[in-house]
């Protein structure tokens, strides 16, 4: 019986010295660390940039209110042209064309929805965008972007299954989250709930340690700070019950309908409408821009960009943004992202969420403003996305407020189910199926 042992004992010796000296599995492990700090410095610089974008238009408009009405006509069309006749594949957020990736092993399609050719394109596009004026978000374009970063490293040192290749696009997206909001568990989560939907014992390594490198990598450059600052709201939930079950109600319905409309505008062939979009889209953009202007007009100019800052101020409760905000920042996100243009909808989504935390709490006096808008926050991108585990804690680690987590669950949860009764389909799965069902030149896409 020893020697069987000791023969058994001799082949996992071998193994393990084979493993551990492989030439080639070590160049695989170093083009996987080089990619994952090169994807979370792409995400890192890609924030930096959005931010200073966003501070030039806000000069400019400033001194020029009027400017926003050749901005963002212009702008937009200028987009889309580009990304039409030159960077196909990297319209709208990006999560569509990277579930999408991860759906198809054939290399061909993989290779138009995620290349560096499409990462810088995404990163070019979506600045000038925002410098546009439209109402969009840079967090869904990074995942995109850092999925293209860490798919391409099959090309330096190809990885040999099919579950390695489906391994580095999920950890470049849950890499691209972590970086982009400075929230690696977030990552670990929308790559589980939203992306893949699974979690297999292959993959788990290789998503939570791209996470944890693009996490030290946001950490060293930004520092531990709280993406929306950290706020000190609070609410007692055995009291402010009805609150929670008013936003997750209203969120839930709100972010429905959004992403029903995405859907049916991304999936409408027929009418006046499809068929303009269809045959005339930079003219289409541009008129979609002259809507935003206006809406911004309304608003305030309160509308335009990621809504970060907006946001920022109504948890702080500085004042200062209107009462429409949250409905016209809806309908501005909607406008922006019917054009097809590259640009994310998850900062827009928190803003209208805080938005509408914000009038609900106009017509519930005793609620303080703050605790509403974070519920309003997490309801309404969970209605959105459909993904209440995901919404909960993104937004439990952008404002580090762990005492609002019971509030927070619970209305992520109700506005999941509301959502689903507007919208059976979570949206980022019903968009990606425009990439699946064309093998050939897929179309433009939201989202």
């Amino acid at each position: 019986m020893s020697s069987p042992r000791r023969s058994l004992r001799l082949r996992i010796a071998r193994r393990s010295r084979h493993v551990w000296l492989s030439r080639s599995l070590w160049n695989r492990r170093l083009v996987f660390i080089v990619g994952s700090i090169a994807a979370a410095l792409a995400a890192v610089g890609f924030a930096l940039a959005a931010t200073r974008t966003l501070e030039v238009l806000g000069r400019v408009l400033q001194r020029w209110p009027w400017a926003a009405f050749v901005l963002a006509p212009a702008g937009l069309a200028l987009v889309s042209w580009l990304s039409r006749n030159f960077f196909r594949g990297a319209e709208g957020s990006g999560i569509p064309q990277t579930i999408a990736a991860l759906a198809y092993p054939d290399s061909a399609i993989r290779d138009r929805l995620l290349s560096l050719r499409i990462a810088l394109g995404k990163i070019a596009l979506t600045l000038v965008g925002l410098l546009s004026g439209a109402s969009i978000g840079r967090e869904g374009p990074t995942v995109q972007i850092a999925a293209s970063i860490m798919y391409s490293l099959n090309r330096f040192s190809p990885f040999p299954h099919e579950s390695m290749k489906r391994g580095l696009i999920l950890a470049g997206g849950a890499a691209g989250i972590a970086a982009a909001f400075n929230a690696p568990l977030a990552g670990v989560v929308f790559a589980i709930e939203e992306m893949s939907r699974s979690f297999s014992q292959r993959t788990s390594g290789i998503v939570i340690t791209a996470v944890i490198i693009a996490g030290i990598v946001s950490y060293s450059l930004l520092g531990n700070y709280a993406y929306f600052g950290r706020t000190s709201a609070t609410l007692d939930f055995s009291t402010g019950w009805s609150v929670v079950v008013v936003c997750g109600t209203v969120g839930g319905l709100l972010g429905g309908t959004f992403s029903r409309l995405l859907i049916a505008s991304a999936r409408s062939v027929e009418g006046p409408f499809a068929t303009f979009r269809r045959t005339r889209p930079v003219a289409f953009a541009a008129l979609c821009g002259l809507v935003i202007a206006m809406l911004g007009y309304v608003s305030q100019g309160t509308i335009y960009g990621t809504g970060y800052a907006e946001t920022k101020r109504i948890l702080q409760e500085t004042g200062g943004i209107p009462l429409s905000f949250g409905v016209l920042k809806l309908l501005a996100t909607v406008v922006s992202y019917v054009t097809g243009i590259p640009g994310g909808i998850f900062s827009p989504s928190l803003a209208v969420g805080a938005g509408i935390g914000q009038d609900i709490a106009a017509l519930l006096p005793p609620a303080p403003v703050g605790a509403v808008a974070v519920i309003g926050m997490v309801a309404y991108f969970s209605g959105v996305v459909q993904a209440p585990i995901t919404a909960f804690v993104i937004v439990v680690e952008m404002t580090r407020d762990a005492d609002m987590a019971l509030p927070l669950m619970a209305a992520s949860i109700i506005a999941y189910g509301f959502s689903r009764l507007v919208c059976p389909q979570p949206v980022y799965k019903a968009l990606s199926k425009s990439f699946r069902h064309s093998r050939a030149t897929p179309p433009p896409l939201t989202g």
